[in-house]
């Protein structure tokens, strides 16, 4: 693996630079392990930073392992020349288990999601989460308040409920845990807005930018319009500087195959090269759209001074 690859960032790093920068970068979730050489290709094309992810729901949904992934990442990084700053990150994870696994596997960030849990708790598993990680090299992101999920089946949370984020409970619960980034629930949802829409409190999100100074993370980015995504970017005093997108990925990659359900990530692998190509090409296509209209982050990578 890759480890020690100079473009290689913890989140702690790669979001720390992004800010400095002035730009937010994408947390972009392929789900299938072929479609991770798509998304490492627009990145670097566009010479954009970028955060590649995959949740603890999602390696059951595809069955597919952290060492698997990570794999063909690594692999996929080197054969590929990827030069741009590149982060390998682990989504939504309640089990502390899957959490080491990863971290053994080589990401350099991992997510502990305890939001459906009272505050203390949230922190207490946060905090251990945290002590594990940095030990490692690694970083953390958790949440503070629960992000619902629109009329979508493919989302990385199974929680359906929405809690917004108290911006006094940030304080504290940043102060107490260590935690590297925050995912906050202001009004985006995860999955493609079919039935519920984003209006994000932009009142609450700057509240919460006054309270804490960590790295804020906006999950629930497919669908959200671009001018929402780039007044929650530069919002006065710092926005959100992680935005995760991954429904609208594989929405593009499924209906460029012609197909509307999801597959295994075996089933991905087995497919030909010219059955799967549509596929690899749209994913391509809507990662460098996304790059260029919600993020603004191409051309940013040599800001980074690596």
């Amino acid at each position: 693996m890759l480890t020690k690859a100079p473009n290689l960032l913890t989140l702690q790093t790669m979001l720390a630079r992004a800010r400095a920068v002035g730009c937010a970068v994408g947390s972009f979730a392929p789900r299938y392990t072929p479609v991770i050489a798509p998304v490492l290709r627009a990145a670097q094309r566009a010479a954009s930073p970028l955060i590649v992810q995959i949740s603890q729901n999602e390696f059951g949904w595809y069955d597919v392992t952290a060492a698997e992934f990570a794999a063909v990442f690594f692999e996929q990084l080197r054969s590929q020349g990827i030069s741009v700053p590149v982060t390998l990150h682990l989504d939504h994870t309640r089990d502390f288990a899957v959490i080491k696994d990863a971290i053994a596997a080589g990401f350099t960030s991992v997510m502990i999601d305890a939001s459906d849990k009272p505050l203390e708790e949230n922190i207490a598993i946060t905090r251990e989460v945290v002590a594990y990680a940095h030990a490692h090299g690694v970083s953390v992101e958790a949440e503070l308040g629960r992000i619902g999920k629109a009329d979508q089946e493919n989302i990385e949370t199974e929680d359906d409920t929405e809690l917004y984020t108290d911006p006094r409970e940030a304080r504290r619960f940043v102060d107490e845990t260590g935690v590297d980034a925050l995912a906050v629930s202001v009004g985006t949802v995860h999955g493609v807005y079919k039935v519920k829409q984003a209006r994000i409190d932009f009142e609450r999100l700057a509240a919460i930018r006054a309270e804490t100074s960590v790295p804020l993370v906006l999950h629930g980015g497919s669908g959200v319009p671009p001018a929402d995504i780039q007044r929650a970017i530069h919002l006065p005093g710092g926005g959100v500087t992680k935005i995760n997108i991954a429904t609208d990925l594989e929405n593009a990659f499924l209906a460029a195959l012609g197909r509307e359900k999801r597959m295994l990530n075996a089933e991905c692998v087995a497919l030909a090269p010219d059955e799967i190509a549509p596929g690899l090409d749209a994913v391509q296509q809507t990662v460098t759209d996304k790059i260029k209209t919600f993020l603004q982050s191409d051309g940013r990578a040599q800001d980074f001074g690596l």
